[in-house]
C-alpha cells in the first residue's frame, strides 16, 4: 500500500483544467505526471486563439494556479478584461507550465491510449483496489507505460466533435466531403478568409459558435458582397438560440443574441429551421444538403463550405479497462447529469460540485472539465477548477477541503449547444470572437 501511495497521480490533458489540477498537486507538494497529446500546453486552445472568451479574467484563472504564477513573479492581467484564447495561452496557460513546480512532470507529444489497473482487466475484483493504475502512452512515437496512484481524466470534446448528421450519426456523403467541412471555429476575418469569401457557406447548430461562425461571415460579407450565409439548425424557436440578450449577467455574451437576431431580421442570413440533415451530396464540387424541414423533404443546392459548430461528445475508448458509471443519455459522469442537464440549466445555474459527486467506482480515478460533463455545453472552466480543487483535496485526505465549496459564478443567461470547452460568440466591443469560459 505504502508503495503504491508513493506513485504520481496521472493528469491526462493540458488544457486549463489539467493545468489547474497540475497546480493544486503541486502546491499541495504532490508528485504528478501530465501527459498532453500536442506539441504544447492548451494545444486546442490554439486552434480557437482568435477567439475572445465572454468571462473575464477573474473567473479564468485557478487560484492554486495564481498562488504559484504569483510566487514567480507573474503580474496578473486585469480582472476585468476580456481574453482572447491566444492571450489566455500567451499571459496563463504557458507561464504556468513554466513554473518549477510543473515544468518537469509535463510531458507534451504523450497520448494516453490506455488505462488499467495493474495485472487486472475490468472484470476482476481481486485487491483491485490496493493496486495501482498502468497508463499506456505513445510518445514521440514510443509506447511507455506509467504506474500511478491516481488517475484524473481532464482530457476534454474538443477532438470529437459531433457530425453534421441528424440523430448524432454522420450524414450520407459527410465523410466523403471532408475537406469541404470544417469541424470547429475557423479564423473567418483572418486566416481563414479565403476560403469563406465571396462563397455560398452553410453553418450548422444552434449554439453560441454557429452564431459566431455567423457574425464572422457577416464581416466579411461587407468587404465580399457574395458571400452567401445560410443556417441549419435543429431547434424550432430561434428565440431560444438568441438567449438571454439585455439579462444576461455576461454583457458579450447577451449582445451575441442581439446581434444575431438583428441580422436574422435583416435577412443578412438565410435561416433553414427545424431541418435535419440526412444527405450531403457532390455535384459538380458544388454541394446539395438533403434533409427534412417541417416534416417535409427538402435539398439546399449550391454550398460551397460547411462550417460545423454543433458541439462534441467525450470519447472513452482508451477508458475501457476503467470501471465507469457514466449517464447513458448526456455522457457525463453519472452522478453530475441532473445537476448539468441542458435541457434545464445554464452555464450559471449549474451547483458546484467535486469529489463526491465525480467519484468513480473504479477508486482514485476521476473524470473532471468538460469530458465531466459529457455532451453537455454547459461548462464553465471555473467549475473545472473547483471540480480539480475539490478531488485533489480528497486524493490527499483533507476531506474537509474535498467537501467545502468555493465557487462563485455570476447568473448568466441561456448558455446553448456548443463545443465542450466552452460557450461560444462574438464580443461587439472588440468585434471579435468570443467564448464564454
Amino acid at each position: 500500500m505504502d508503495t503504491v501511495n508513493s506513485l504520481p497521480v496521472v493528469i491526462i490533458g493540458g488544457g486549463p483544467v489539467g493545468l489547474a489540477a497540475a497546480a493544486h498537486l503541486a502546491v499541495r507538494r504532490q508528485p504528478f505526471l501530465l501527459f498532453e497529446r500536442g506539441a504544447m500546453v492548451g494545444a486546442n486552445i490554439q486552434s480557437w486563439q482568435h477567439v475572445r472568451v465572454f468571462s473575464p479574467w477573474r473567473f479564468n484563472i485557478d487560484k492554486a494556479a495564481r498562488q504559484l504564477l504569483e510566487a514567480n513573479g507573474w503580474r496578473a492581467p486585469d480582472d476585468e478584461a476580456i481574453p482572447t484564447g491566444k492571450e489566455l495561452y500567451d499571459f496563463y496557460f504557458k507561464p504556468l507550465s513554466e513554473v518549477s513546480e510543473i515544468r518537469p512532470s509535463i510531458h507534451l507529444n504523450s497520448s494516453v491510449i490506455a488505462a488499467g489497473r495493474k495485472g487486472l482487466d475490468k472484470v476482476i475484483n481481486n485487491r483491485r483496489e490496493q493496486l495501482p493504475f498502468v497508463i499506456q502512452v505513445r510518445q514521440n512515437g514510443q509506447t511507455q507505460f506509467h504506474e500511478a496512484r491516481a488517475v484524473i481524466d481532464a482530457s476534454g470534446t474538443w477532438l470529437s466533435p459531433n457530425p453534421i448528421g441528424s440523430g448524432g450519426i454522420y450524414a450520407d456523403g459527410e465523410l466523403q466531403n471532408f475537406e469541404k467541412i470544417f469541424y470547429g471555429i475557423p479564423d473567418i476575418q483572418n486566416l481563414h478568409k479565403n476560403r469563406y469569401k465571396n462563397k455560398s457557406v452553410l453553418v450548422v447548430g444552434g449554439g453560441h459558435s454557429a452564431i459566431n461562425s455567423i457574425l464572422a461571415l457577416n464581416d466579411i460579407k461587407d468587404e465580399f458582397p457574395e458571400t452567401e450565409i445560410h443556417w441549419v439548425l435543429r431547434k424550432d424557436n430561434l428565440k431560444k438560440v438568441y438567449g438571454g440578450q439585455e439579462n444576461d449577467a455576461l454583457p458579450a455574451r447577451g449582445a451575441l443574441g442581439v446581434r444575431i437576431e438583428q441580422l436574422v431580421n435583416d435577412n443578412r442570413v438565410n435561416v433553414y429551421t427545424p431541418f435535419y440533415i440526412q444527405q450531403i451530396v457532390n455535384e459538380k464540387n458544388r454541394l446539395s444538403i438533403v434533409g427534412h424541414q417541417n416534416n417535409q423533404f427538402y435539398v439546399l443546392p449550391g454550398i460551397d463550405e460547411i462550417i460545423c459548430n454543433t458541439g462534441s461528445r467525450p470519447d472513452f475508448s482508451f477508458l475501457r479497462e476503467i470501471r465507469l458509471n457514466i449517464d447513458h443519455a448526456i455522457e457525463s459522469v453519472a452522478n453530475i447529469a441532473e445537476l448539468i442537464d441542458p435541457n434545464v440549466h445554464s452555464c450559471g445555474t449549474v451547483r458546484a460540485h467535486g469529489e463526491a459527486e465525480l467519484r468513480q467506482p473504479e477508486k482514485d480515478f476521476y473524470i473532471v472539465g468538460s469530458k465531466s460533463y459529457g455532451r453537455a455545453p454547459t461548462f464553465l472552466m471555473a467549475t473545472g477548477y473547483e471540480q480539480v480543487r475539490s478531488v485533489v483535496a480528497g486524493l490527499v485526505g483533507d476531506w474537509e477541503a474535498a467537501r467545502r465549496v468555493e465557487l462563485e459564478l455570476p447568473e448568466t443567461g441561456v448558455c446553448s449547444t456548443d463545443f465542450g470547452e466552452a460557450c461560444c460568440g462574438v464580443s461587439p466591443e472588440a468585434k471579435t470572437s468570443a467564448c464564454c469560459a
